[in-house]
């Protein structure tokens, strides 16, 4: 079983670009951790009690009965204004040392929102950072609750995947697609437990009706009922063709 690191720059950015690949892996029983850069706050009808509060059930949401609780972690970083400076890079670097991540998940480099590509920059440099020996960092604490979490030995990622929340008027490139069939409404009801951000906004619920089309979509791509897309830079090994969907 792997050690999963998914970074959202605010909570629900996992949820909308790869909450059903999250339950399914949580299914599998791989050790998912979801990282909230920010609190995502402010906004027209939230809080950060609220939001700490819908995070916190989506998370349980998207583990089903059985597997593994997903963990949760907030760094507390200013809502929008996120910076990719080297404290910021050494604050994720420590988070994957004390999660020893085999695989992290971080939003696509192409978006409109400035958060979203620093969380990225930051993302991609922290995990070179968490493999180095002479690096001191300190343990990582998690912003929603004041507990601090151990940190590990010096890790490096073996993979790194880039998911799809972006706020660009565009089509996604995936070029690996993940069946997730079954899993289609773990992720609605994951999106609708941020009841302030896509229950309570009018304009906001049409935000559900695209994310089930994407699933569709995508998911036609590969000859199944639902999908989500990813991109990496690096290649995917197959251990035989009987991996291919």
């Amino acid at each position: 079983m792997a050690n999963v690191l998914v970074v959202g720059p605010h909570p629900d950015d996992q949820e909308l670009g790869m909450g059903g690949t999250i339950a399914k892996l949580a299914a599998q029983g791989h050790n998912v951790l979801l990282l909230d850069i920010t609190n995502g706050e402010p906004t027209p009808f939230g809080d950060p009690v609220t939001r700490k509060a819908e995070a916190a059930d989506a998370a349980k949401v998207l583990a089903p009965e059985g597997s593994p609780p997903i963990k949760r972690l907030m760094l507390g970083i200013k809502n929008r204004e996120v910076m990719h400076t080297i404290e910021n890079r050494h604050k994720v670097a420590a988070v994957i040392r004390a999660h020893q991540a085999d695989m992290i998940f971080t939003p696509f480099f192409e978006d409109a929102h400035p958060d979203h590509i620093a969380v990225t920059r930051i993302v991609e440099d922290a995990r070179f950072d968490a493999k180095l020996t002479k690096l001191d960092l300190p343990d990582p604490v998690d912003e929603w609750t004041g507990e601090p979490m151990p940190i590990g030995e010096p890790k490096y990622a073996k993979w790194f995947f880039y998911y799809y929340a972006t706020h660009l008027r565009w089509v996604a490139n995936p070029n690996f697609i993940i069946d997730v069939t079954g899993y289609e409404q773990t992720k609605i009801d994951s999106i609708n437990a941020y009841h302030t951000q896509f229950v309570l906004p009018e304009k906001n619920r049409r935000v559900v009706d695209w994310v089930k089309a994407s699933l569709t979509y995508i998911g036609s791509r590969i000859g199944t009922e639902s999908g989500e897309g990813f991109y990496t830079r690096e290649p995917i090994g197959l251990t035989g063709l009987d991996s291919l969907a």
